[in-house]
């Protein structure tokens, strides 16, 4: 198990390692791109991304770095608000929640339900939890949004599916390219990368440095991270690249606030205990490519170690490591193609607790060695029995297991020996239909189950485990994407029935959420997009989610609806200008909020929030961005932790970020 600090050190060794090999490839072979200065240099990669969606029979959506690059990117929310299906609110600083159909929905903190990866591997640890916080967009060349079982081409059968961030390599993102970011709350935010080619070997690299104070007290931040990867092409029908990524992490917790100090005083936070969540990670990563005719086959290998210093209600303490390998074959042929894949992720957790003495560690209270496995085999097999149409039939099976040895409990009487230990296997098929109706519109349909595994977040309530089931769902989907002339759409219906959904409630705000199964619970809802350019100067872009979840039948809340989201989200701006100089204003409509509590108690307001983002570019290799948000410094919730009885004094509330201006540059030679 690796320490804190010696991952540290480690992560530093590696990256200047790297950089000392970086200059000379790139002063023997640089390649420099002088159309564009953002990161997307190359559009290759994003091609095949494109083909894989449109070879998808259910909802899935590209977002390319120019999607977002006038954004000040804190988090993923700033690249994916317009990605339709996804629902997004922050928190504090990096820390938002992520939600698709309802994954994950009472989760007040980390998140579930999804599958988080950054190119093609998951950063979720080996019990499907994560930190959502390691994936940065300022670093991507791309995001790939599979939404539901249409995640299945990357091993995940979620509820909610899977995202998955593309760096990019000196193939595309030849040159030196700098960013940097300055705006309220003492916020500032650089970024540097150099990529390059030398013979048969590309090479990346990028660092960045953020620091802020955030909008709120008690919610200061700074990261260092760095991520880079080296490919080689050994030979005409052999690829490999191997990856690596660190990452320092510092964010104090503000904490939730009751319902008035949110909407009188959103700037407050809480000071006490000196709550905090810091992370320190390194990832390392290979995968290597063969082609044989008309099958290619991807496989790797891939190691994560990190470290958590939490102190909240007590100072949580662990230090993780995972490895895992992967692999993927697809084979087409005439009217058939086939995917075939697996993956499988096995990780160790040291899990201590400290008594929260001002932030740090004080008399311990607990320790656990925790081991969890997760593997799965996925299959999708494709046929055309007519040029525009597909028919799909695929599955994938999952296994899993979560083990816990506590050996101390200081509420128990100090040394123990409790053993807690929970299996799972599931197996959740899909059937699909895409038809072609133009080589510009398609239609979707398709039928899947999705399981998903608790953690030890969930199990672990006891030291002998909370006898939880796995959480399953039937999915039923259709929709349509495509474009015609001005307007192109993106849109998904759809029905999940759920049962033994995985529900947090807060017990105490100073303690983490209980979990248990649900009986029977109902997610359906719309997920659309729709873009309108009648000219080269004008876009409107436009997200709209309809959102119904309810409980069904339920012994306790009846038909209830569940808490959190709200019903109607909708957001768009309206880009004016060319790349020489444009300003998009932007809203964002929450015409009614969500209830707080499972009794459907307290239900809050809606809102609306107007903002504004702009660009210029002086030079071919030199522009500038602005990003305004709340401009009429609106005062509302953005975020809820479930109660089961929520009232007006419940500390369950996140306000809405309060009125923000950054603005930046951007270059590259």
């Amino acid at each position: 198990m690796l320490s804190s600090h010696s991952m540290r050190f480690g992560a530093s060794v590696f990256a200047c390692s790297f950089f000392a090999f970086t200059p000379c490839a790139f002063a023997e072979d640089m390649i420099a791109d002088n159309n564009t200065i953002i990161i997307v240099t190359g559009q290759d990669a994003s091609n095949d991304a494109g083909k894989q969606i449109a070879e998808t029979a259910g909802g899935t959506d590209l977002v390319t770095h120019e999607d977002y690059a006038d954004k000040s990117l804190v988090s993923l929310r700033d690249a994916l608000a317009f990605s339709p299906g996804i629902y997004l609110q922050p928190r504090y600083g990096q820390e938002v929640r992520i939600s698709i159909r309802g994954s994950g929905l009472s989760r007040g903190f980390h998140m579930r339900g999804l599958t988080l990866l950054q190119d093609g591997i998951p950063i979720n640890l080996a019990d499907d939890n994560g930190d959502f916080q390691e994936l940065d967009p300022s670093f991507f060349k791309y995001l790939e949004v599979y939404r539901g079982a249409n995640a299945l081409r990357f091993g995940s059968g979620t509820l909610g599916g899977a995202i998955n961030g593309v760096t990019p390599t000196g193939r595309d993102a030849a040159g030196v390219y700098l960013r940097g970011d300055v705006g309220s709350f003492e916020t500032y935010r650089g970024l540097l990368s150099i990529g390059g080619t030398a013979g048969v070997a590309d090479y990346w690299a990028a660092v960045s440095a953020d620091s802020s104070d955030g909008d709120r007290d008690h919610a200061q931040r700074n990261s260092l991270r760095f991520h880079g990867n080296v490919g080689l092409q050994i030979s005409d029908t052999i690829s490999t690249r191997f990856y690596a990524s660190v990452n320092n992490i510092n964010q104090e917790l503000p904490g939730a606030l009751n319902l008035n100090t949110a909407l009188t005083a959103p700037r407050t936070g809480n000071f006490i205990g000196d709550q905090a969540r810091d992370i320190d990670s390194l990832r390392l990563q290979n995968r290597t490519s063969f082609t044989f005719g008309d099958a290619i086959l991807n496989a790797g290998i891939f190691l994560n170690a990190k470290s958590l210093y939490h102190p909240i209600f007590q100072v949580v303490d662990q230090e993780s490591l995972d490895k895992g390998g992967f692999f993927r074959l697809d084979w087409e042929k005439d009217t058939l193609a086939l995917t075939l894949g697996g993956e499988a992720r096995f990780g160790t957790v040291n899990s201590k607790r400290f008594i929260n003495i001002s932030g740090n560690r004080g008399a311990p209270t607990f320790q656990a060695d925790q081991k969890a496995r997760t593997m799965n085999l996925y299959a999708e097999l494709r046929y055309k029995p007519v040029t525009s149409l597909s028919l799909i039939a695929g599955g994938i099976f999952a296994n899993g297991k979560r083990q816990q040895q506590q050996n101390f409990n200081s509420f128990a009487g100090g040394v123990t020996d409790i053993y807690g230990s929970a299996d799972f296997r599931e197996f959740s098929p899909k059937f699909g239909l895409l038809f072609d109706v133009s080589p510009e519109i398609q239609f979707y349909s398709n039928i899947n189950r999705s399981a998903e595994f608790p953690g030890f977040i969930e199990l672990a309530q006891v030291a002998s485990f909370v006898p939880l089931d796995a959480q399953s769902a039937w999915t039923y989907e259709i929709g349509s994407r495509g474009s015609a002339g001005p307007v192109s759409w993106d849109v998904s219906a759809y029905r999940s029935d759920i049962k033994g959904e995985l529900l947090q409630f807060t017990v105490n705000a100073d303690i983490p959420a209980s979990t248990f199964n649900a009986g029977k619970t109902l997610h359906q809802g719309v997920e659309a997009g729709l873009t309108i350019k009648p000219a080269a100067w004008l876009r409107l872009r436009q997200t709209y989610n309809y959102s119904d979840f309810r409980f069904q039948g339920d012994a306790q809340f009846q038909d209830n609806r569940l808490p959190v989201v709200p019903r109607h989200v909708y957001r768009a701006d309206l880009r004016i200008g060319n790349d020489r100089i444009h300003v998009a204003p932007n809203i964002e409509w929450v015409p009614q909020g969500a209830f707080a509590d499972y009794n459907n108690a307290l239900r809050i307001s809606g809102y609306t929030l107007w903002g504004l983002t702009a660009g210029a570019k002086l030079s071919e290799k030199f522009e500038l961005f602005l990003d305004a948000r709340n401009l009429t410094n609106k005062k509302a919730i953005g975020d809820i932790s479930a109660a089961i009885n929520a009232s007006l004094s419940s500390s369950i509330f996140q306000p809405i970020e309060n009125r923000a201006v950054y603005g930046g540059v951007r270059t590259r030679f």
